[in-house]
C-alpha cells in the first residue's frame, strides 16, 4: 500500500476503535504512530515524530488554559453557584409560557460562560431543575429534553474545552475562538427559548401543562419571591466571574490562560467566603483538575501526531484536490461537511470529531478563503449536535445516570432532545450563511 491507501485506513481503523470503546488518545496515537512506521519504513523517524508532538504540545503556552478553566469550572460546580442562577432565572420567566425551561436554559447559558463544560451543566441542571418542572406539571420527557438541549451550550459559550482543542489542532488563538463563540453562543441560547415558548403554545402535550403559564408557580410560591435587591447578590458572584473573564480577554487586559488562572482565584475566593468550599473540597479539585489535564494533554498530543501522519500521508493535500477537481462551490462543501459532522455524532463524540474530521477539511477551507476562527465555531455547534443523538449522545447518557429515575428511560431523554438538536441545526445554517455572526466582536 502507498501512503494515500494507509491514510484511508488510518481513518477507517481510528474510527473503528473508538466505536469499539479504546480510549480515544490510545487509538489516535497508536495507529498514527503506526502509519509513520509503515509509511516510512523507519521506526526511528516514527519514535521522533511522537517526541516532536509531546514537546510541541507540552510547550505550548497556551495549553496553560486548560487547567486553569477546568479547575474554575469544577470550583463553580462545587460551590453552588449552579442552583443559584436558576433560582434567580426561575423568577425572572415565570410569567412566561414554558418559563421554568426557558429559565433552564438561561441559568445553563450562565453557567456555561464560567465552567465551559456540557457534562458539569448537564449534571447540575439535572438535580436542580428537572424535579422543580415535574413538581409544576411538566412532562418528564419535556423536563430532562430542556436540561439536554440546554447543556451543549458549555461546548459553545466560552470558556470551552472542545474550543481550545480545535484551536491547538487548527492553531488558532484561543482568545479568538472564545470571542467569536459569544453571539453563536446567545443566538442559540435565544432560540432555545424562542422554541420552547413555541412548543408551550403549539404541543402543549410534549410539555405539560406547566408551560401553560407561569401563574401556579407564582401563586404556590408567594412567600418565596426574592426583591430585586436579593436577585441582584445573588448574580453578584457569577457576575464577577463573567467580568473578569471573558471581559479581561476582550478588553485585552489578559491573555486567555491569565483570564483562567484569575478566574480559578476568584472562585476559590468566593467558594471560602461563602463557606462552601474547605480543604477537603480543594484537595479533590485539585486532584480532579489533574486527571483532567492529563486526559486533554494526552488527547492533544496524540491529536498533534494524528495530523502529522495526516500531513506525511498526503491525505489533506488529496482531499483538498478532490474537492477542486468535482467542482463544488463553498456553500456545497460546507453542506456536505455539515452533513459529515452529523453523520459522525451519532457514533463518535465531539472531540473525536474535531480530531478526525478538522485535519482533512483545514486545507479545502483556506482555499475558497474561509475564516478558520469561523470555521471553528461551524464546527462545535455541528458536533455538539451529536450530544443529543443516539447511539452516544454523552450529554442524553450523563443526564440518563444522573437522575436516577426508573420512570425515565433513555428513549425519553433522547426524544426530549430532539427538538433542541433541531434548533441546533437552523443556528448552524444561520452561521454558516452569516459568517458575521462569529467574527463581528473581533
Amino acid at each position: 500500500m502507498g501512503p494515500i491507501e494507509i491514510g484511508f485506513v488510518s481513518l477507517i481503523v481510528i474510527v473503528f476503535l473508538i466505536y469499539s470503546g479504546v480510549y480515544i488518545p490510545v487509538a489516535l496515537g497508536m495507529i498514527s504512530f503506526l502509519g509513520v512506521w509503515i509509511i516510512k519504513e523507519d521506526y526511528d523517524i516514527a519514535l521522533k515524530l511522537l517526541g516532536i508532538a509531546v514537546s510541541d504540545s507540552v510547550a505550548e503556552y497556551t495549553f496553560a488554559t486548560v487547567p486553569m478553566f477546568t479547575m474554575m469550572g469544577l470550583v463553580v460546580s462545587k460551590i453552588g453557584i449552579g442552583g443559584d442562577i436558576y433560582t434567580v432565572a426561575n423568577q425572572a420567566f415565570r410569567r412566561i409560557r414554558g418559563g421554568l425551561g426557558i429559565a433552564t436554559v438561561a441559568a445553563n447559558a450562565v453557567f456555561a460562560s464560567v465552567t465551559g463544560s456540557s457534562i458539569a451543566s448537564a449534571s447540575v441542571f439535572t438535580r436542580v431543575s428537572v424535579p422543580e418542572m415535574v413538581k409544576f406539571d411538566y412532562t418528564r420527557r419535556f423536563a430532562v429534553g430542556v436540561v439536554a438541549g440546554s447543556s451543549v451550550l458549555g461546548m459553545l459559550i466560552p470558556p470551552s474545552v472542545m474550543l481550545i482543542i480545535y484551536s491547538f489542532v487548527a492553531e488558532q488563538s484561543v482568545g479568538q475562538m472564545f470571542i467569536a463563540g459569544i453571539i453563536p453562543g446567545l443566538l442559540l441560547t435565544v432560540a432555545y427559548a424562542i422554541g420552547i415558548m413555541l412548543m408551550a403554545t403549539f404541543a402543549l402535550g410534549f410539555v405539560g401543562k406547566g408551560g401553560l403559564s407561569g401563574q401556579e408557580l407564582v401563586a404556590a410560591d408567594a412567600d418565596d419571591l426574592m426583591s430585586f435587591t436579593e436577585m441582584f447578590l445573588r448574580l453578584i458572584p457569577v457576575m464577577f466571574l463573567i467580568l473578569v473573564v471573558l471581559g479581561g480577554i476582550y478588553g485585552g487586559v489578559v491573555t486567555p490562560t491569565e483570564a483562567g488562572a484569575a478566574g480559578a482565584l476568584l472562585a476559590l475566593i468566593i467558594g471560602i467566603l461563602r463557606r462552601r468550599f474547605g480543604w477537603e473540597e480543594l484537595k479533590s479539585t485539585l486532584v480532579d483538575t489533574g486527571h483532567i489535564t492529563a486526559s486533554i494533554l494526552f488527547l492533544i498530543i496524540t491529536a498533534s501526531m494524528y495530523s502529522r501522519m495526516l500531513g506525511v500521508a498526503g491525505l489533506p493535500t488529496l482531499f483538498g484536490d478532490w474537492l477542486a477537481s468535482i467542482d463544488l462551490s463553498f456553500a456545497a462543501v460546507m453542506a456536505l461537511y455539515v452533513i459529515l459532522l452529523i453523520f459522525l455524532g451519532t457514533i463518535l463524540d465531539t472531540a473525536s470529531i474535531i480530531l478526525i474530521v478538522v485535519p482533512l477539511f483545514l486545507p479545502a477551507v483556506e482555499a475558497f478563503g474561509g475564516d478558520l476562527v469561523w470555521f471553528g465555531i461551524v464546527t462545535v455547534i455541528g458536533a455538539e449536535i451529536g450530544l443529543l443523538t443516539p447511539p452516544l449522545g454523552i450529554s442524553c447518557f450523563v443526564i440518563k445516570s444522573t437522575i436516577n429515575d426508573p420512570r425515565v428511560t433513555l428513549f425519553d431523554v433522547f426524544a426530549g432532545a430532539f427538538p433542541f438538536a433541531v434548533i441546533m441545526l437552523f443556528v448552524l445554517i444561520a452561521v454558516i450563511a452569516f459568517p458575521s455572526l462569529s467574527l463581528v466582536l473581533l
